[in-house]
């Protein structure tokens, strides 16, 4: 189980300690639903994409979880930010992001986002015919343009991003006009940006995609005159979620990439990879029962802030962060709070036997949890803490149930 915990998990007199600190004591001090993240794994990660491709522009695609608290340490680390929202620029500017470390990305983006991504000087990925025009009125000066490049990833397919029916970027024909367009708008194009998908488990469609952005590129010298300065190839590199998962290392995945790329600017967008496995959420269990040969656990929280197993069938793991050395006593099903029969964790796991007020360690929690939270049921959302050499920092507070009715009239 270590191995899909942050890198300062230990077990330590039968508890799961992160970051030198108990995770019940975590969970007492802090309440649950809890999500622990370990500032060492996050900047190991960071550290691992700048060995892997030395000079390239590591950008940290944020929808996986904005937070100002951990922008802040990549920027330390020499990262700047990918954002598709004003909300996701704000939490990069507020960071101290610069803006020739933000690129602002987005299939449909507003006038407003346009304006703002220019006043922050970030670069904007045209996505769409129509943005040349309306980036220039707003005042974009340089921007990269999103080539689709018809590659199908080995992912769930609602997190394929590259292939010829995908929402997001231009066809070759459409990026070539777009280019075009921009330049003829005195819009400074200096890169071309795809991306493949996301839990990227194998390497071989996105070197499939490399090979497509190179000719691509190719075709655009020979058809315009132009060369592109910088070449994005995205992120998507997943992480491990159960023990059976195979999944390269940040060496493994990334130079074969970059060595297909010309001599540019290398620019990279990585998510989950950076922040996925440095966060463990903790619940408290409340009800175990019996229901049909099924043992049920029922722990504080469930899809209201995790909802990638009803989302994409996503699988979890668990332990006892009380009891973490004890053997397991039986099979248990995971339950959230919620009313949804289908508001399940995890279907299966061994455990030994769970009592009221276990704590509940689920790793692998950090990127797409609480990003996709919800407040369903009127159920807020949970805090978030920062761990590193036995301190424990708040950077996102537990929601107030009164803030559940602030907006109401």
């Amino acid at each position: 189980m270590l191995e899909l915990l942050p890198l300062s998990a230990r077990i330590d007199s039968g508890e799961l300690t992160i970051g030198g600190i108990p995770a019940p004591r975590l969970a007492d001090e802090h309440g649950t639903p809890l999500v622990v993240y370990c500032e060492e794994t996050i900047r190991a990660q960071a550290r691992a994409y700048r060995d892997a491709a030395p000079g390239a522009l590591v950008v940290y695609g944020t929808k996986a979880f904005a937070s100002v608290a951990i922008l802040r340490i990549l920027a330390e680390e020499g990262l700047g930010a990918d954002v598709s929202t004003l909300g996701e620029l704000a939490f990069a500017r507020e960071a101290g992001i610069p803006g020739d470390r933000i690129l602002f990305h987005g299939n449909n983006k507003s006038d407003e986002e346009l304006r703002f991504a220019a006043e922050a000087g970030a670069t904007v990925v045209l996505d769409a015919p129509d943005e040349p025009a309306r980036a220039a009125a707003a005042g974009v000066r340089r921007a990269f343009v999103r080539l689709t490049p018809g590659v199908e990833a080995v992912t769930h397919q609602s997190i394929q991003t590259a292939h010829d029916e995908s929402k997001f970027g231009l066809s070759p024909d459409a990026a070539l006009a777009a280019i075009a367009a921009a330049l003829d708008l005195g819009i400074q194009v200096t890169g071309v940006h795809f991306h493949v998908g996301s839990q990227l488990a194998r390497v071989e469609e996105s070197l499939v995609a490399v090979d497509r952005l190179v000719a691509f590129c190719d075709r655009a010298h020979a058809e315009l005159g132009w060369t592109p300065e910088a070449l994005d190839i995205g992120g998507g590199l997943g992480i491990r979620y159960t023990r059976e998962e195979k999944v390269p290392e940040i060496a493994e995945f990334i130079p074969p990439l970059v060595a297909r790329l010309p001599d540019v600017q290398v620019v990279l967008e990585p998510g989950r990879s950076l922040v996925g496995r440095a966060g463990v959420t903790l619940y408290r269990v409340g009800v175990v029962k019996e229901s049909g040969g099924v043992s049920y656990v029922a722990v504080d929280g469930g899809m209201s802030d995790n909802p990638r197993p009803q989302l994409y069938g996503a699988r979890f793991e668990a332990l006892l962060a009380n009891r973490a050395d004890e053997p397991a006593e039986g099979v248990f099903r995971i339950a959230g709070k919620h009313c949804e029969s289908g508001d399940v964790l995890i279907d299966s796991i061994a455990l030994p036997r769970p009592r009221r007020g276990d704590v509940l360690a689920v790793p692998a929690t950090g990127a797409y949890t609480l990003a996709m939270a919800s407040t369903y049921n009127g159920v807020p959302n949970p805090a978030a803490v920062l761990v590193a050499g036995g301190e424990a920092r708040l950077i996102r507070a537990r929601q107030p149930v009164s803030d559940l009715l602030r907006f109401e009239r």
